[in-house]
């Protein structure tokens, strides 16, 4: 309860205005307000399932602020819980193999399960994957609600995931997210903030069991509509690493813009026909 109401104490005091605001949190976490995007940061909404095109402007020094105290605390080996444009998610450095296991043991995850890495821009996907498909195709579905699954590359840590040869790629919709992803040095390793068969979580009270473990929260505030069952789905996986072919890994929030782009716009086909 005590914790509810710092939070709710918080929450009146974003409504007061928009700010950078760190606050002592349970254990060792921090909580950051995230204020409201930079202006112009959401440009015209882009056709297809990527839904955004940010245009970057300067903003505020609240913006840079969390940024920059989130990327401090990811490079520092921490754990940080970030929203995106699907469901509140943990994040760290997908190079660093110690966060990589702390991730593991946050979530209480099976080891074989994959994590997925989050990039700021389609064209550093190049460098961590092997690509078979157009770039047009990417960029359709990117930034957006999806999750690409295709080869990786050499360049990423043989500590990730190191049961696959494959991995999920995600750009999410969201300023800060790809903000944050583009200040840090390498791609950063990307899960939903629960534990494992836990459901998605919509706002930061709703993990705040997890904060102990966490070095920063950064609270965007609900995402979504709490009360909606779907906006809980998180993204749309696909699986892209067959050449002509797609598989639905997992449904998500974006299947039927997803499918619709893969089988008519470029003519794939599921793979299990």
């Amino acid at each position: 309860m005590a914790r509810a109401a710092r939070l709710l104490a918080l929450a009146a005091e974003r409504a007061a205005g928009p700010g950078l605001a760190p606050v002592p949190g349970p254990g060792r976490a921090r909580l950051v307000l995230l204020p409201p995007a930079p202006h112009g940061a959401q440009g015209e909404p882009a056709e297809g399932a990527g839904r955004g095109r940010w245009r970057q402007e300067p903003g505020p020094a609240e913006w840079s602020e969390a940024v920059a105290a989130a990327a401090g605390a990811l490079q520092a080996g921490g754990l940080v819980a970030v929203p995106t444009d699907t469901v509140y998610g943990v994040a760290c450095l997908a190079q660093d193999s110690a966060a990589v296991r702390s991730i593991y043991s946050l979530k209480g995850r099976n080891g074989a399960k994959p994590l997925a890495i989050c990039l700021g821009d389609v064209e550093r996907l190049y460098r961590y994957c092997h690509v078979n498909v157009p770039e047009e195709l990417l960029r359709d579905l990117l930034p957006g609600p999806v999750t690409l699954v295709l080869e990786r590359s050499e360049e990423l840590n043989k500590d990730l995931n190191p049961f696959t040869s494959l991995v999920g790629v995600r750009i999410p919709d969201h300023p800060f997210m790809r903000d944050l992803a583009r200040a840090c040095p390498g791609p950063l390793a990307l899960t939903s903030a629960n534990i494992s068969s836990q459901g998605s979580t919509l706002t930061v009270l709703e993990f705040q069991d997890l904060w102990p473990q966490l070095s920063l929260v950064v609270d965007g505030g609900p995402i979504g509509d709490i009360q909606s069952p779907e906006c809980r789905l998180g993204s749309t996986v696909v699986d892209l690493s067959v050449s002509g072919k797609f598989s639905i890994i997992r449904p998500g929030c974006a299947l039927t813009p997803t499918v619709e782009i893969l089988k008519k716009k470029y003519g794939l086909e599921p793979e299990s026909s």
